[in-house]
């Protein structure tokens, strides 16, 4: 479609066009973000958590003693961001960092009990959250999202 073809909106309630967007999977893929990223925080605003600290306090409460180092990896992000974010978690009394035993340049990073505690409580929260984001699919579909996108996870290489 050329630009003398395109459709012009004259509404702001009108059907927008997509165009290539339509089959784009990453344009959907942040679609989905955005709506998840919004009914998490209609959900959990007054917990001051977003859906990647959940992630990271999760990642450590599975796996205690975990360095920075290899949660930085498994959560693709920077080490100096983590850093930042262990920071605040610190300041809150939700994780705790302990010298590794044999390597004193590693630190193992802990929940606190207050970390579980508060863990506890969010992830019930987070189900909810998301039992509505995905309330329009069937088990099934949501079991085969889940599937799929796993796959496609693991076939770029983007382990946990």
């Amino acid at each position: 479609m050329t630009s003398s073809t395109k459709r012009r909106s004259t509404s702001t309630d009108q059907a927008i066009e997509l165009g290539p967007l339509e089959d784009i999977l990453g344009y959907h893929l942040r679609r989905a973000q955005s709506a998840n990223f919004q009914q998490f925080d209609q959900h959990l605003s007054k917990r001051k958590i977003s859906p990647g600290q959940f992630g990271l306090l999760c990642k450590i409460d599975n796996n205690p003693g975990i360095s920075q180092t290899a949660l930085a990896r498994a959560d693709g992000i920077e080490r100096s961001t983590l850093g930042e974010i262990i920071d605040r978690f610190e300041a809150r009394k939700l994780v705790e960092r302990r010298r590794h035993p044999t390597d004193r340049r590693v630190y193992a990073l802990h929940l606190t009990k207050k970390g579980e505690s508060f863990l506890s409580q969010v992830i019930p929260e987070v189900l909810a959250s998301e039992a509505l984001l995905t309330s329009n699919l069937t088990q099934k579909e949501f079991k085969t999202l889940l599937a799929l996108l796993r796959k496609l996870i693991e076939g770029n290489n983007l382990r946990n």
